[in-house]
C-alpha cells in the first residue's frame, strides 16, 4: 500500500549538507522531511570518519563568503547541541600555495588572518613537520569533529520539528510541474514544493533524465591515520595542506592532514583515487597510493610513524574545476560536487539551500549548474 505525504520541502540525502539543510529549515519552523538510506554518518558516503579540516585557505571570494558565514553557524550548532564540533588549532600551508597572492589579499578581507612564517621558525613551532620553504599560517583554521557534527545536525533537525527518516532508500525523483516534485522510496511517495537533492556519489544516477547535470566524477580516496611519535598526544599540531615540492618519490597531488585525537595523524592525497561508482568501490586502498603516502610521511612528517597506519575509505564527487553545484532546476535544488572540500562549509551550504527552497534566497552564479 502506497504511503503518500505532501510537504513543503523534501531533502534527499542525510550527509552533512542534506542534514544541514534540514536543520536550517526546521529551526525556522519550516516543514521538511529528510530521507536517508542509512544511519547518520554511515561509512558508505562522504561525511563519515572522525575529523575534517576547517581550512580558510581560499583565494576565491565566493568560498570565503561561505566560510565567513559557516564559522558562526558552527558555533550555533555547538550551542544548540552542547557538543564541541570546531577546534581552531590553525592550519599551515607548505610548498608553493596556488594563487598565494590573492589568498594573502582576500582571506584577511573576509576576516581570516594570514601569516608568513619563515621555514626555520615554522620548524621550531611545529616540530612534527619538515619545512623546505616559508609557510603560510592561518590561525583561524583547525579541526571539525565530522561524525559528531552530522549526528548533531540530524538530532537538532528532529528536535526542531523536522521529519528525519533513516533507512529510507530513494528510488527516483521526478518533476510534476514548476511548483511540485515527487520523490519515491519504496512504498513511500513524497510530493513537495521543492526537493533538495544532496545525494553525493548517487547524484548523477538519481537525477538522470531529471536535471541536466554537468559530469560528476566519483573517486574513492584512501587517507590514513598514522601513529604519532611516542609521548605525543597531538595537542600542539595544527592542520596542514602541502603542495608539490621537489621530492624523491612519486607525488600524487596536493596533500592534507590533521590530528584526529585518539587515532593519530590523518594524512591523505587530495583527489588521487580511482574513479568508481557507489556499487563498484572496493574500500581497499591501491598499493601505490599507500606506498606514496608512507613515503610522504617518512620524508615530511618526522612527528609520525610511516610504518604504523590505518587506511580509511571515502568518496569524492567532483565536477571539473572542483567547484560546488548549488542551483535550482525548476522544483529540484541540486547540491553536489563537493570534491572533498565541502564539509567545512556545511552549515552555510544548508542555510543557502534552505533559502532556495523557501524562495527567500537566490542562486549564486558562481555555483550554477552551467557556468
Amino acid at each position: 500500500m502506497t504511503d503518500r505525504m505532501d510537504v513543503e520541502t523534501v531533502v534527499v540525502g542525510g550527509g552533512v549538507v542534506g542534514a544541514a539543510t534540514a536543520w536550517a529549515l526546521a529551526r525556522e519552523g519550516r516543514e521538511v522531511v529528510l530521507l536517508e538510506a542509512h544511519e547518520p554518518a554511515h561509512a558508505l558516503g562522504a561525511s563519515h570518519a572522525s575529523t575534517r579540516n576547517f581550512n580558510p585557505s581560499y583565494a576565491e571570494p565566493a568560498y570565503l563568503r561561505l566560510l565567513t558565514r559557516a564559522l558562526p553557524l558552527w558555533r550555533e550548532l555547538e550551542a544548540e547541541s552542547g557538543e564541541t564540533i570546531l577546534e581552531q588549532t590553525g592550519i599551515v600551508n607548505r610548498g608553493p600555495v596556488p594563487d598565494a597572492e590573492r589568498l594573502r589579499e582576500n582571506a584577511p578581507r573576509a576576516g581570516f588572518a594570514v601569516e608568513t612564517v619563515p621555514a626555520g621558525e615554522a620548524a621550531r613551532r611545529w616540530p612534527g613537520m619538515r619545512f623546505a620553504s616559508d609557510a603560510l599560517f592561518l590561525p583561524d583554521g583547525g579541526r571539525i569533529w565530522a561524525e559528531r557534527a552530522v549526528r548533531a545536525l540530524h538530532a537538532l533537525a528532529a528536535r526542531f520539528g523536522g521529519d528525519i527518516r533513516h533507512g529510507v532508500r530513494v528510488d527516483g525523483v521526478r518533476v510534476l510541474g514548476d511548483g511540485m516534485a515527487e520523490v519515491r522510496a519504496g512504498d513511500l511517495v513524497v510530493r513537495a514544493r521543492r526537493a533538495v537533492v544532496a545525494a553525493g556519489a548517487w547524484s548523477s544516477e538519481l537525477l538522470a533524465g531529471v536535471v541536466d547535470l554537468p559530469r560528476l566524477r566519483v573517486t574513492e580516496e584512501h587517507p590514513a591515520h598514522f601513529a604519532l611519535a611516542a609521548g605525543d598526544d597531538g595537542a600542539g599540531w595544527p592542520s596542514f595542506n602541502h603542495f608539490a615540492e621537489p621530492s624523491g618519490f612519486g607525488w600524487l597531488g596536493p596533500i592534507y592532514g590533521l590530528v584526529s585525537p585518539g587515532e593519530g595523524l590523518k594524512v591523505g592525497w587530495h583527489g588521487a583515487g580511482p574513479e568508481v561508482t557507489p556499487a563498484t568501490r572496493t574500500f581497499a586502498p591501491e598499493e601505490h597510493v599507500v606506498a606514496a603516502l608512507r613515503a610522504y610521511v617518512r620524508e615530511w612528517m618526522p612527528g609520525a610513524d610511516p610504518d604504523r597506519l590505518e587506511p580509511i575509505s571515502c568518496t569524492y564527487t567532483s565536477r571539473t574545476g572542483e567547484d560546488f553545484i548549488l542551483d535550482a532546476a525548476g522544483p529540484i535544488i541540486v547540491a553536489a560536487g563537493f570534491a572533498g572540500h565541502g564539509f567545512k562549509f556545511a552549515p552555510a551550504l544548508g542555510e543557502h539551500l534552505a533559502s532556495l527552497a523557501t524562495g527567500a534566497g537566490h542562486p549564486d552564479p558562481f555555483f550554477a549548474l552551467r557556468r
